[in-house]
């Protein structure tokens, strides 16, 4: 698809200067939570800064070019292939998930792809999946290879959690059939598609998705690591293929930032769709919280300051990618936690805060 070089008019309002010592500070903390590592890029007109903590392997410091597993991030490049199909008229995101899979449970018949692509969805928990409750039994099923009809196969016969399009539900499931609709329109992996749509005309060199035997990280990376009965365990290595098109995707710090803001200028979309990946559904989460995800992108406002982007996690791997709408200010992170819980949020709150901090000198 070729890029589109006419962007929205975006108010733009002024940042506050960059904070080098409050960004180092930010990521530097590797025992709140305990992680081996940690990289912050911060991109854009309003400043920019990198900095890094600990090591990649054990051995060396973290570098720029260092890869990393991005988790959910991917669901911003699944999102932006999909909006693309629609606006080439090959797709229309009122169309019925089950008009391109009948084998889909009839109950779901309601459910449509803007429905996915924007979790309002209300399909039911897939059941019969491996119980990956301790690192132990992640660590068995780490080499587990997974077809995506194996996993949409997970999906049970039997009513929606609520009325498709009333309620949101941040579900990875969503992206997997939506993903699936991709391919299906195409007729090739999702892979080939972002690559020759994104990742080849910005130039991400670090970025790809991995084949579904594929379990090495290509070329240099950030290694991640599990605390396993207080063992530290190298968990890098990893087949990704259960999260199809919803978390399995490779970055850079660098490829991240330039994706942002490739996206958000409108060289890869034309306005009226790129506005939906910026519009909120007029729905509640399920606990009754505002919704937070549009299609792809998710938003949080702090210190005064409204960023669109999305978080990711993988075993061993935390990230994520945000930008002000006017791409003032973007930034890309990822830290590798020994422990997958709660305690992530301390390093992702610190670096939210650092990159909108105001400075000490402003009233």
């Amino acid at each position: 698809m070729k890029s589109l070089l006419i962007a929205a008019v975006v108010a733009v309002t002024p940042l506050p200067p960059l904070q080098p010592d409050l960004l180092q500070a930010a990521i530097s903390d590797l025992r709140n939570p305990v992680a081996t590592s940690a990289q912050l890029r911060v991109a854009g007109d309003a400043g920019r800064w990198y900095g890094t903590a600990g090591l990649a392997d054990g051995r060396r410091a973290v570098r720029p070019d260092d890869r990393f597993r991005i988790g959910s991030v991917t669901k911003v490049f699944v999102a932006t292939v999909a909006l693309q199909l629609v606006a080439e008229g090959r797709l229309s995101l009122d169309a019925k998930v089950r008009h391109y899979f009948p084998d889909v449970p009839q109950t779901l018949d309601a459910v449509t792809v803007g429905q996915l692509l924007n979790h309002t969805s209300g399909i039911p928990n897939e059941v019969g999946y491996p119980d990956l409750s301790t690192p132990s039994k992640v660590l068995e099923h780490r080499y587990d290879r997974w077809t995506p009809q194996q996993l949409r196969d997970l999906i049970p016969e039997g009513e929606p959690k609520f009325t498709p399009g009333t309620k949101q539900e941040y579900r990875g499931i969503n992206y997997l059939l939506a993903t699936m609709v991709v391919e299906k329109i195409t007729g090739r992996d999702i892979a080939r598609d972002v690559e020759e749509r994104i990742t080849r005309p910005l130039c991400l060199t670090g970025t790809y998705l991995p084949g579904r035997d594929e379990t090495r990280i290509r070329g240099a990376h950030v290694h991640g690591y599990l605390d396993v009965s207080g063992q530290r365990v190298d968990v890098s290595d990893f087949n990704s293929s259960r999260a199809h098109g919803e978390g399995d995707m490779i970055s850079t710090t660098a490829d991240l930032t330039r994706f942002t803001e490739a996206l958000f200028a409108g060289r890869l979309l034309p306005q009226a769709l790129l506005d939906k990946m910026f519009t909120l559904p007029a729905v509640s989460m399920v606990d009754g919280t505002p919704a937070r995800y549009a299609t792809g992108l998710q938003t949080f406002s702090i210190n005064g300051i409204e960023v669109w982007g999305k978080t990711g996690e993988w075993y061993g791997y935390n990230a994520g990618m945000f930008s002000t709408r006017d791409g003032q200010r973007r930034i890309a992170y990822s830290f590798t936690p020994t422990v997958r819980d709660a305690s992530q949020q301390l390093m992702t709150l610190r670096i939210a805060n650092a990159v909108t901090s105001p400075s000490a000198d402003r009233p």
